[in-house]
């Protein structure tokens, strides 16, 4: 409903099913995060092959009386809500038509890489949680992650400005964002390598006992952190530094600030603390969080540059890194 003094009118039907494209898109991303979190859980508590087979476990969909088949079966369940909420949110795009065509792409998008993340699930417990196949899982959940935040970021951008995600947010947003994601490649390296117990001081690596080659994966995934720090607080602060920056990404900035903080901690306390697995699972928590809010301010940064370019003569937006927010 539309509220005007004195008046109660109801939405267009344009503007009702650009509603619903929001309401999916963001129930899409919150189970999707909630997802991957659960998977991490799975794999901390070695709960991977609580089901032999696929898609049903044991040839049964419940109840499940013991923790490990709990574990995974609901983790497959939430992975089907997951996957209902992307083909419903695809229909309403397509359903509304010109007022959802910037969000049609990503859209799109995400049914083809949930259905690679499918076949990836199934493959992984065919070949019995095989380290190659447990990483290609996560590296295409955190894949999907990144995607259905563009989704819903963009429905949020009203479909009369344009923005560009190839041109619009400048290089220094790129490599935070190409960074991040190698961050995660290394790091799920390091947990199907098995060296996440490699180096039990932190940050660097003194008289390990563990084989050369595990201590040499996590030095690796730790320069792969810091040199993907200094480009995301770069990124963000020159975000928050910027006067065409408003509220809404000024506040996404700081929060991933706080999560790159929180994520660093957790991350030193699961190196030092290995026999605590529960850390590995908040680490990957917040890795998620921080992948989530850094691809937010992504998407906005990149219609923000665009309208900026619209509005000067010849259409140069002067190598700003920032933008105006969410329409």
């Amino acid at each position: 409903m539309l509220r005007q003094p004195g008046v109660v009118t109801e939405l267009p039907p344009r503007d009702a099913r650009l509603w619903w494209v929001r309401v999916l898109s963001l129930a899409t991303l919150i189970a999707t995060f909630a997802l991957i979190v659960l998977g991490s859980a799975v794999r901390v508590t070695n709960s991977g092959m609580g089901c032999k087979g696929w898609p049903l476990c044991s040839g049964d969909v419940g109840p499940i009386s013991s923790f490990h088949p709990l574990m995974e079966q609901s983790h497959r369940f939430l992975a089907s809500l997951v996957t209902i909420l992307i083909i419903a949110l695809a229909i309403a795009v397509l359903r509304a038509g010109g007022a959802a065509r910037h969000v049609r792409g990503p859209a799109m998008v995400s049914v083809g890489v949930i259905v690679v993340q499918i076949v990836l699930g199934a493959i992984t417990v065919l070949a019995n949680n095989a380290p190659v196949t447990v990483a290609l899982h996560l590296l295409v959940a955190t894949l999907f992650l990144g995607v259905v935040t563009v989704t819903a970021v963009t429905s949020f951008i009203a479909s009369d400005r344009s923005w560009s995600l190839l041109h619009g947010p400048g290089r220094r947003a790129w490599a935070a964002v190409v960074a991040l994601y190698l961050v995660f490649i290394s790091g799920s390296i390091v947990v199907n390598g098995g060296a996440q117990a490699a180096c039990k001081s932190w940050p660097a690596c003194f008289s390990s006992p563990a084989a050369m080659g595990l201590v040499a994966i996590q030095l690796v995934h730790r320069s792969m952190v810091l040199v993907g720090s200094v480009l995301v607080v770069a990124f963000l602060v020159s975000l928050l530094r910027s006067r065409s920056a408003d509220a809404v990404e000024r506040t996404f900035a700081i929060g991933g600030l706080a999560l790159l903080a929180a994520q660093i901690i957790v991350g030193a306390l699961s190196a030092i603390e290995s026999s605590h697995t529960e850390f590995a699972d908040v680490h990957l928590a917040f890795a998620a969080a921080l992948w989530g809010v850094v691809v937010a301010v992504f998407v906005m940064s990149a219609r923000g540059r665009q309208a900026r370019a619209d509005a000067v003569p010849g259409g140069s937006s002067g190598g700003s890194e920032t933008s105006h927010a969410v329409a």
